[in-house]
Parts: structure tokens; sequence; C-alpha cells
């Protein structure tokens, strides 16, 4: 009987290199899961090992008896080799004791001797054959138990850091790339603390310095802010001007060139008239450049665009006109305000989408209503864009701050705030 072991992804495709290589009359004895082995092999999902047995038939021997019939061959050359010297020894005895005793008594016990010597060569073998078997079909189990006795400390650590990473939808491409970093720089049989404080420093040197508004070197800043329809713009304008307004004494004025949703532009507008700021709805970019001659002396032009969808190739058109209508006039800025609880395939197709109207920084909001964060290192490392505040609720002023690298990443490690 012929019995083997076949790795697949999965069940049905290790049985079915089972039934390709020995035929469609196997029968399945054992199904389990298998560590995959090898540098970072605990990052791959786990094999399924197939054990079937097949009644051995001529067109069918795999490798291990094909292994164990070499040793066999060469054993049996030496004990037929044996077997010839004894043989002839007895020969030898026989004639001589023909020659001494005519009857053949002599010539019967020499017989049985030989015979009994036969079997028990044959006995010998036989046990070979089996121990060779057996060193040759060792189960990958025992294997398997010492390698998992030889992971160090670390490693249990970065294959755990790499689980909650993940759980946090951190990107896998980009979840790998830190631990293949940090496997790199890390000591061996360092302390898995070692590991963790490198992670720790490797991943706030990817998100990097946050960079909020500043203000201009000469004249006012014109500061726009784009992105899709309900991520809360309109709120994190009114954020950020009350921060500059009542915290930083600065003068601000307030534009929406939102011409599309009127609730969003009397919202700024009420806005607007609680902190006593200048408003204006514009719809032209000859707007825009007199509201710079009228504000020239501010400080801040906080400007609301049109939420709508990044495939509207007709607005995105139109909006760049709008922001490109102030180079040469006045120091700009742009912010792409984007929803933490987007889909991260759904932000590559924003992001993509905005990156040809003008480079931006990352404003994230509605972190309250997610309970991971990593779309904001996934964005960070796909545009390379800085990241400057986040929002977690609608209250005004309070629910913003800068973006704080050190506690995003406490919370992606698994840690809280």
């Amino acid at each position: 009987m012929i019995i083997k072991k076949f790795l697949g992804k999965t069940e049905q495709e290790a049985v079915e290199s089972a039934k390709k290589e020995l035929g469609e009359n196997v029968v399945i004895m054992n199904v389990k899961k298998v560590k995959r082995k090898g540098l970072f092999a605990f990052l791959k999902p786990q094999m399924t090992e197939v054990t079937v047995a097949l009644e051995e038939e001529s067109n069918h021997v795999d490798a291990v008896s094909a292994e164990v019939k070499a040793a066999v061959s060469a054993i049996n050359n030496v004990v037929v080799s044996s077997m010839n010297n004894t043989q002839g020894n007895t020969t030898e005895m026989q004639s001589t004791t023909r020659t001494q005793n005519p009857g053949g008594t002599q010539i019967i016990a020499d017989d049985e001797k030989e015979k009994k010597e036969n079997n028990a060569l044959e006995e010998k073998l036989d046990s070979l054959q089996s121990l060779l078997e057996q060193q040759l079909q060792k189960p990958e189990s025992e294997k398997e138990v010492k390698e998992e006795e030889e992971v160090s400390e670390t490693e249990m650590f970065m294959k755990l850091l790499h689980t909650t990473m993940l759980d946090n939808e951190v990107n896998e491409e980009y979840a790998n790339q830190v631990i293949e970093e940090i496997n790199k720089i890390n000591k061996p049989n360092a302390p898995f603390d070692y590991a963790l404080a490198n992670t720790y420093q490797k991943m706030i040197l990817k998100f990097g310095k946050p960079s909020g508004i500043t203000p201009s070197e000469k004249g006012v800043k014109v500061v726009f802010f784009i992105g899709p329809t309900g991520v809360g713009k309109t709120t994190t304008i009114a954020k950020i001007a009350s921060r500059f307004r009542v915290d930083e004494k600065r003068k601000v004025a307030l534009l929406t060139a939102d011409t599309y949703r009127i609730a969003a532009a009397e919202q700024l507008r009420t806005y607007a008239n609680i902190l006593e700021v200048p408003f204006r709805v514009i719809y032209t970019v000859e707007e825009i450049e007199q509201a710079l001659v009228d504000f020239k002396d501010y400080d801040y032009i906080l400007v609301d665009t049109a939420g709508h969808s990044h495939q509207n190739e007709a607005q995105k058109e139109n909006m760049s006109k709008f922001i490109h209508s102030v180079d040469g006039l006045a120091e700009k800025e742009v912010y792409l305000v984007l929803s933490a609880t987007t889909k991260y395939r759904d932000l590559i197709s924003i992001a993509d989408a905005y990156k040809e109207i003008a480079d931006y920084k990352l404003i994230f909001t509605k972190l309250d209503e997610t309970t991971t964060l990593g779309n904001l290192l996934n964005l960070k490392l796909y545009t390379g864009a800085p990241l400057s505040y986040v929002t977690c609720g609608q209250n005004v002023p309070d629910d913003m701050e800068d973006f704080n690298p050190q506690k995003t990443v406490k919370r992606l490690l698994g840690g809280k705030n």
C-alpha cells in the first residue's frame, strides 16, 4: 500500500494533486492544517495537508518507496553475496561430507542449517526495510513541534503585531513592510520590548511630522478645503476658523464655492455670524480675485468647496479653476478632507482624483465613528501627503486637534488613549 501526503491551499487542491499523481482510487486518511516554513512564513496563511492511501500497483510507486527500494536493493546485494559465500562453503562441506559419509546424514543437517541462516537473513532484511520506511516517513508534526519550540519571544511578538495591524485595517502591504523593516534591525534573541520600541519609532517616522495651516510670509493665506460629500468639510472649516479667531486672535474671512447645497452655505454663514467674521458666497473666479483685494489685510481666507463625486469630471475641472485662480496672487494651501470610516479602496480613488487638481494635505474626520485607524497610515503611505488635523465629533471648536502620530501609533499597536 502506498501512503503519501500532499499539500495545497485548500483540502480540495491537495486531494486533486493526490488524484493527479496516484489516480482516482486514493483513500483520504487524514486532513490537517500545517504551517508554512521559511522567513516570514507566519505572515502567510496555513496550508492543508492531506494524507492518502492507495493499494500499490506497478505503475504507482512513490518517492519514499523508491528510496527504500534503492536502499534495500543495495543491502540485498550484500546479503546475496553473503548467501552465495555461505552456499559455496556449504557445497564444499557437503562434498567433503559425502566422501566421509556416503549415507548423507550430515547433508540433511547442513541443509536445515542453511535454511535457518537464510530465514534469519530475510528477517533482518525485513526489519531493516521497516526501519528505513519509518525514517523516511517521519511525520512532519515532529519537525513542526521542534520549530515551534525554537520560535523566539521576538518572533512571537512580531506575529502578534502583524495580526494587530491587520485587525486595525492597516493594508497588508504596509503591515508586511513594517514587519520586514523591523526584522532587519532587531537583534537576535532580543526581548520583545526591544522590538516594540523599534516598531513604535518606525511607525511614527512613517507618519511624519504633522503639518497644519501656517500664516503667510506676506499678505493673506488662502486655504481651500476639498473632498467628497458628507465628510464634514463645513464643520471642519468652522472649527479651524474658531481656533484662529478665538484662540489666536487672527483675522479670518469665510468663503463658500458650494452653490449646490444651500444648507451648507447657510451653515457656514451661521458660524461666520457667531465668530463675527466676513462671509461670502462666490460663483466665479473673478469673485475670488475680488475677495483677495477686499481681504488683503486679513491673515486667512478659508474657502469651502462643493462636495461632489470624485468621478464628476466637470465639477473637478471647475474646482481646479477656482483653486488655481489665486496662483501668483496669494499664498495658498489645499486640504483634502476625508472620513476615517470610508473604505480604503474608495479612499484611494478619491485621493487619486483630487491629486489631479492640486497637491494637498490630509484632514481625517469622524474618528469617533470607527474603532480602527489603519486608513490614516494607509493614505499617508499611499499619497505621501502630510497629515494635519483630525476631528472626533460635531462640537465646534472642541472636537478637533492637530494630528498626533504618537497617539495614533499607540492605537494601531493595540493600545488605548
